[in-house]
């Protein structure tokens, strides 16, 4: 599906606040609140918006602890990766996992309450995981920037 100006217009207004009433994107968008509607509709149609969702404060929640963690496999075996990403999938306070290019195999986003909470996430799951060669924890000291809005 190609996207025109309009179209870009929408996700950007859609990336900043989600919950906007289709008036106020259609205002926002410079459309007819039923051209408006119909294009939208599109773009999830398609793929393009995925889902709508909460965004949380995990200070709020009390997970302010962000760790990095980069891991290197025994191996790069289809079954270790299977293995691994299945069983990485499953542990609630990993929010993120990549698959890297360069010196670790896999970058994990971890939530923690504390160093302690994490001490215990490392115990219980991540030292667990299967095919795991070498890990290694960076913490966050502060997030300067952070956004979920994709470049539209």
């Amino acid at each position: 599906m190609e996207l025109d100006d309009t179209d870009r217009r929408l996700l950007r207004a859609l990336q900043r606040k989600g919950r906007m009433s289709n008036a106020d994107l259609s205002e926002a968008a410079n459309l007819s609140p039923s051209a408006c509607h119909r294009r939208v509709q599109r773009m999830e149609k398609h793929g393009i918006i995925r889902d709508y969702v909460a965004l949380v404060d995990a200070r709020m929640l009390g997970v302010p602890t962000t760790v990095f963690v980069e891991i290197k496999l025994q191996g790069q075996a289809d079954d270790i990766l299977d293995a691994f990403e299945k069983a990485v999938a499953r542990i609630p306070d990993v929010l993120e996992c990549h698959l890297m290019a360069g010196s670790a195999d896999y970058l994990l986003k971890v939530v923690a309450e504390d160093t302690e909470d994490f001490a215990r996430i490392h115990r219980q799951h991540l030292a667990r995981l299967p095919g795991v060669a070498q890990m290694q924890s960076s913490f966050a000291l502060r997030t300067v920037f952070k956004t979920t809005a994709l470049p539209v």
